[in-house]
């Protein structure tokens, strides 16, 4: 029994210690679990923070991407908008042109006194129309500044507006308000490529208003003088094309007279003129025919009230001229060569119904011819020669003769060194009725020149020169006067005697 009961009791004793062993080994189980999934719980907070972070990334990502497009769109909006600016800008640059024309010297005489009155016109026949040679003559500053702006249309059709600003001195100062003249020296509009015109022999014709140089004037550069010189204020249109060889120009002008002895400004101008000219070109050749008048310039006063008659009151004004695009012929090069003749008005040969003191009975005859060629290996060579004679030209009985020979040589040292040299003769018989002389004027001129490129040629600018000129004269041309008051000296100068040295500096630039 005993024995049942210690078993029993061992049993149970032993079952007792299992069931504690296995309620002990439980708890530890579940204190792992607890633990691992305490651990998990904490991994799934750390992943939901992350996936919380990467969320909020994911969005700022999305913010920054939507603000980036944003940007972009910004960007390319804007660029397209300064890209058409810049078409725009570009568009409206390219309307626009500018050119110019300046030169600015100073000369002085072998004893360094500046002098006045030099300059291509410095002869007695100066007045007339009868230039020399300009090298080594100027020491005047003069510069034209021209503005254009074009318009276009889309049918083809143009517009242009042309404006320039000139102003002159001779004096050698830097500040010379007060002894120039700023002036607007032309201001006009013209136009062409009118469909309306499309099929007719306007097609390709310009049409023009306002105040400016006629299109078709040209000069003889080395003179400084030009052939033909018209201008004012009018209108007209250019190149009509009469047939397949045959263009012809047709303009009209108006130019006041002026009283430069009047007291006022309102009574300096003294009379109008009009001028309308009938330009032709037939291949090379150049016909123009022009007709003058001024109803109102019969009669001139003059400061001290003496009363002058028998002023022009019409005139008539014409030329033919050859343009040879080479060297008469002879090589390459370009040559022009024609005859001017006029009456009355017409009389005063180059700045066309421009003189208000020519007699009803003046009558002029103008010849000319100029070529430009090279000589030579780096000799460029440059002849001119004008002529004129007039009679009854500003008093009945007056008669005057005059003609100039010049030569302008260029020898090219190397790209942007040359020596110019230049000669000139004139020959005047004058008989004012007040006055009259008889003899030559000579002139020679050296001057060292500096370019950019010397194989620009006799027309390349800018030029910058030093020069030295001797001039010579016969002494019966001293104190020639085209009316009755006493005059000393050489043409426009005070110089006396026969002979002057003269030295200088000059800039010439054109574009």
């Amino acid at each position: 029994m005993f024995k049942r009961t210690a078993i029993a009791l061992g049993i149970a004793i032993g079952f007792c210690g299992v069931a504690g062993a296995a309620e002990t080994g439980k708890s530890q189980r579940v204190e792992e679990l607890e633990a691992r999934i305490a651990k998990l719980e904490e991994q799934l907070n750390r992943v939901t923070a992350l996936a919380q972070q990467a969320t909020s990334a994911a969005e700022q990502a999305s913010g920054v991407a939507r603000q980036a497009d944003t940007t972009a769109s910004a960007a390319k909006e804007a660029s397209a908008k300064q890209a058409a600016l810049s078409e725009k800008a570009a568009e409206t640059a390219a309307s626009f042109e500018f050119g110019a024309y300046a030169r600015a010297g100073t000369l002085s005489s072998s004893n360094m006194f500046t002098i006045k009155g030099v300059g291509p016109y410095i002869t007695p026949a100066g007045r007339l129309g009868g230039a020399v040679g300009r090298l080594g003559l100027e020491s005047d500053t003069y510069v034209e500044a021209k503005l254009a702006k074009n318009f276009r249309g889309d049918d083809g059709s143009w517009a242009r507006f042309h404006f320039m600003l000139a102003d002159g001195a001779s004096s050698n100062n830097d500040w010379t308000a007060g002894e120039n003249g700023v002036n607007v020296r032309h201001v006009y509009a013209e136009m062409g490529g009118l469909p309306t015109f499309k099929g007719t022999p306007l097609e390709n014709a310009t049409l023009w208003a306002g105040k400016r140089f006629d299109k078709k004037n040209f000069d003889i550069h080395f003179l400084d003088s030009d052939v033909i010189f018209l201008s004012g204020t009018g209108a007209g249109v250019y190149d009509v094309q009469v047939t397949p060889d045959w263009k012809t120009n047709l303009t009209v002008y108006g130019r006041d007279f002026l009283n430069r002895d009047a007291d006022s400004e309102s009574d300096k101008v003294r009379g109008k003129s009009y001028i309308t000219s009938l330009n032709n070109y037939y291949g090379n050749w150049q016909f123009m025919l022009s007709g003058i008048r001024a109803p109102n310039n019969s009669e001139f006063i003059d400061k001290d009230g003496n009363v002058f008659g028998g002023r022009a009151t019409a005139g008539y004004h014409g030329l033919i001229a050859y343009h040879e695009p080479s060297f008469y012929g002879l090589g390459k090069g370009i040559s022009k060569t024609g005859v001017l003749f006029g009456h009355g008005l017409g009389a005063e040969l180059k700045r066309i119904g421009a003189d208000a003191s020519l007699t009803n009975d003046a009558m002029a005859v103008r010849a000319f011819t100029m070529g430009v060629t090279d000589l030579a290996p780096n000799w460029q060579f440059a002849p001119a020669v004008m002529a004129e004679v007039s009679k009854d030209r500003f008093n009945p009985g007056d008669e005057y003769k005059w003609a100039t020979f010049n030569v302008r040589l260029n020898n090219i040292i190397n790209k942007n060194f040359s020596m110019q040299y230049e000669g000139s003769v004139q020959y005047m018989d004058l008989d004012s009725t007040y006055s009259s002389a008889s003899g030559n004027f000579y002139k020679l001129t050296v001057a060292p020149t500096f370019k950019l490129d010397q194989s620009l040629g006799l027309f390349g600018r800018p030029e910058l020169r030093l020069f030295g000129s001797y001039l010579h004269w016969d002494k019966d041309l001293n104190g020639f006067s085209y009316d009755s008051s006493d005059k000393v000296g050489f043409g426009n100068t005070t110089f006396t005697g026969t002979s002057k040295w003269l030295m200088g500096a000059q800039m010439e630039v054109w574009f």
